[in-house]
Formats: structure tokens, C-alpha cells, sequence
């Protein structure tokens, strides 16, 4: 697997991320570069046991957990009584969404993540309609995933407008030339055409 993380942390995402789940063509099992103060080492998981996740905090020094499974409730206070981290926990969406589920997350995690619905877990190189989250009910902020590319600027920019509280962008497989590997080309495009809105907060 080929990773040019030294590249895309001199673009200084506010979150870099490192997927931990060997069922992903991104996962990661190399060594972390050191990177540039202020990025957020970010640790994907989907449905690890809690000692892995424990374990890979420590080994990688990663700042924030982002649990892309079936992981409960439940399961997400004991990590966050153990480990005291930033805490995401991601929600696919395909063309309709329950907004209810969301509700006994709302007090342990720090910010949901709203994903495509698609065979992989995230990566599936395409968006999910964005109109669903007009009805979005709560103040948790959010982060906004799902095949974003250059493509969807003017789209994404007119999102960006409404009041909905979004914390940061996550970009991944629209900027890969292949899993892993990052276009720094279209990368530096995308991140001068977000840095023309008022917007700053983004994952790579």
C-alpha cells in the first residue's frame, strides 16, 4: 500500500485520518510520519473491540476516534470513559434517514459523521442527497463525508450557507489516483475553492 501522508499533511488538514479496519483497501498499518502541529491524528474503526482501539490510541497517538459500524451506545461511553477522546460516530445515509437514532449518541459523542450508504465502509466515491439533512433536528455538530470532489464545490458551498451546524468537511476517494494515494494536485484545487467560503475545517 502506497500513502504520501507527508505530502498531504503539508496542506494542513485540520484532521488526517487512518483507517484500522482490515477490510478497507486504505487500511493502515505503517508508521505515522511526524506532521505538523494543529492536525488531528484520526483513527477509523468499524466494529473493533475496545481493547484494539485502545491499543492503537496509544501506539499511534491518535487524537480522535471515528466508529464507522454498528458500534452502540453504549459501547461508544465505555470508549469514552477509557480513553477520554474526541469521539465521531458515523451515520450512512442513502435517500431517507431516521434522525431518531441519533438521539442515544447525543450526549457521549462529540460529533456525528454523515456518510453514503454503499457497499463499502466509506469510499464509496459518491454523495448522498444532501436536502435529507434539512430536517436534521439537533445542535451536535457534524461532519459532512460521502464522495465530495471537486465536482460538488457549487453544491457544497451552497450547504455551507444554510445555519446547519457542520463541522468539517471529510474528503477521501474523489482525491485518491488509487486507494491510499492522494492527488495533492486536486487537493490544493479543492482546498483554494474551500478557502474562498467562509469554511476552514476538513479531513483527508
Amino acid at each position: 500500500m502506497k500513502y504520501n501522508t507527508v505530502e498531504v499533511a503539508s496542506l494542513r488538514p485540520d484532521y488526517l485520518g487512518f483507517i484500522f479496519y482490515s477490510g478497507s483497501p486504505r487500511f493502515f498499518d505503517g508508521e505515522i510520519p511526524e506532521l505538523p502541529s494543529g492536525i488531528k491524528r484520526t483513527g477509523v474503526f468499524v466494529d473493533a473491540p475496545l481493547e484494539d482501539i485502545s491499543e492503537k490510541i496509544k501506539q499511534y497517538n491518535l487524537d480522535v476516534i471515528q466508529l464507522h459500524g454498528e458500534e452502540s451506545a453504549s459501547f461508544c461511553a465505555k470508549l469514552k470513559a477509557l480513553e477520554h477522546i474526541e469521539l465521531w460516530k458515523v451515520f450512512s445515509i442513502k435517500d431517507v434517514f431516521n434522525f431518531e437514532v441519533l438521539t442515544p449518541y447525543e450526549k457521549i459523542t462529540d460529533a456525528f459523521l454523515f456518510d453514503a450508504k454503499g457497499k463499502e465502509k466509506g469510499g464509496n466515491g459518491y454523495a448522498f442527497d444532501w436536502s435529507i439533512l434539512k430536517d436534521y433536528p439537533s445542535k451536535k455538530p457534524f461532519v459532512l463525508s460521502g464522495g465530495i470532489g471537486l465536482e460538488e464545490m457549487d453544491a457544497l458551498k451552497e450547504v455551507l450557507k444554510t445555519d446547519l451546524p457542520i463541522h468539517a468537511i471529510d474528503v477521501n476517494s474523489k482525491f485518491e489516483s488509487e486507494p491510499g494515494l492522494k492527488n495533492i494536485t486536486d487537493l490544493q484545487r479543492f482546498l483554494k475553492e474551500l478557502n474562498n467560503t467562509e469554511y476552514r475545517n476538513y479531513e483527508v
